[in-house]
């Protein structure tokens, strides 16, 4: 052989071909015959509607009671449910694409009415799954009816069949769970503002039977508020009722104490009240007095948050019953502090370290009822001590502790500087 054909380049345009296997055409025109029956059937069961509409809410009837119950409330719309999402299943064999969006939309609303029915999930996806049972079901009767022989071709289209139920099963069930939340929130959120026009003192009688009704409490009963800053809301009462309200700075608690008629047991129900001794460091408590009825809630409010006012920075907890000289001097700081100025003020105005000696002398006398002995051993020193400086408050402010009606002034005038000092 000459040696320059051996050096010949043999080019390539691409390439070769390779075969197609004949079973793939072989599957492809399956698949059109096997679409080609499905179209034809589907079209029968479309001018059908009406009758597997009655068949399927058969079923349901038989088998489900949340949908026998609402047969029974309104046939007439759930009739109309049913024979649009057939409609939609249906005429989604015949052209996929091209409904798609229409049937979501109708499925979407379907599981937003529903949940705002109160009908279960499970009976909505039960009945989902029945009603693409039964499609297929009559896909191969009319199949069976109409050309026997076709009727082993559906085997090839059911997949999608299933597909498109299963489809719609998931976003049926997405469309309840979403509406079921929001409807969880509007609930919520309702609750908060019957609440918050309950402690306002702004709620509508009209709106007390609903109020109750949500807030778990009766219309009629005993109340106290409890206002909490500085923590977290208590847990109270226990194997009683209340509502808590969470507030930017102050959560109040609504808790039934009694009932309307308050026998002799409920005289003091604010005693009775169990309350937690420890906490978090800063946590304040404040607890009305009691109340009648849902409608004074507000008035429960107004005193809780008093007492709350009366409660030491570093925290603590104060019964407003307990407490009422503070609580008459807080609830009008103008007179409480005209009062101090009127009955401390020559002792206010000396010199701070004989002014704080005097005023903690007093302050040691009124802690000990009235003992010097006692004072005296408060303040570290002898009670003729304690005596002397009293006598000297007693000149500088023009009155006497041994007349009642003095020492309530100057009781609540000390009382009225600790609270509204700063």
């Amino acid at each position: 052989m000459h040696p320059a054909a051996r050096t010949r380049t043999t080019f390539r345009a691409g390439p070769a071909p390779v075969p197609q296997p004949r079973s793939r055409r072989i599957r492809s025109l399956i698949d059109a015959d096997a679409l080609r029956v499905l179209h034809r059937a589907a079209r029968v069961l479309l001018d059908d509607l009406p009758d597997l509409t009655d068949r399927l809410l058969a079923v349901l009837r038989e088998q489900e009671p949340a949908y026998r119950t609402a047969l029974e409330n309104d046939h007439a719309a759930t009739w109309q449910e049913v024979h649009r999402s057939l409609r939609h299943s249906v005429t989604s064999l015949l052209d996929p694409r091209g409904t798609r969006e229409a049937a979501h939309r109708c499925t979407w609303r379907i599981g937003v009415t529903r949940a705002e029915q109160g009908l279960p999930l499970d009976a909505l996806l039960h009945a989902f799954r029945l009603g693409g049972s039964l499609v297929w079901q009559r896909l191969v009767e009319e199949t069976t009816r109409s050309e026997p022989e076709d009727t082993r071709l559906l085997v090839h289209v059911a997949t999608d069949v299933w597909n498109f139920v299963d489809e719609h099963c998931t976003l049926v069930a997405d469309a309840y769970r979403q509406a079921e939340r929001q409807l969880a929130w509007r609930r919520e959120n309702r609750v908060r503002l019957l609440a918050a026009a309950l402690l306002d003192g702004t709620s509508r009688i009209a709106d007390l039977p609903e109020t109750a009704g949500r807030l778990g409490l009766p219309e009629r009963g005993r109340y106290v508020v409890v206002a909490v800053a500085g923590g977290r809301p208590l847990d109270l009462p226990p194997g009683g009722s209340a509502y808590w309200h969470a507030g930017v700075d102050v959560d109040h608690g609504i808790v039934l104490v009694g009932d309307e008629g308050g026998g002799e047991a409920d005289r003091d129900p604010v005693a009775a009240l169990a309350l937690p001794t420890d906490g978090p460091a800063g946590r304040r408590i404040g607890v009305g007095s009691a109340v009648t009825g849902l409608a004074a809630v507000g008035d429960a409010r107004r005193l809780a948050d008093l007492a709350l006012s009366i409660c030491p920075p570093d925290g603590g907890t104060v019964r407003l019953t307990e407490h009422l000289p503070e609580a008459l001097v807080v609830s009008c700081p103008e007179l409480g502090a005209t009062l101090t100025e009127r009955v401390l003020g020559p002792l206010l105005r000396l010199e701070p370290a004989d002014r704080d000696v005097l005023l903690d002398t007093l302050v040691a006398w009124f802690a000990c009822e009235g003992s010097a002995q006692r004072a005296g051993e408060r303040l570290y020193c002898h009670r003729n001590t304690v005596l002397n400086r009293l006598r000297r408050c007693e000149q500088l402010i023009g009155r006497s502790l041994a007349r009642p009606h003095e020492v309530v002034e100057i009781s609540l005038a000390l009382t009225a500087r600790r609270l509204l000092r700063g």
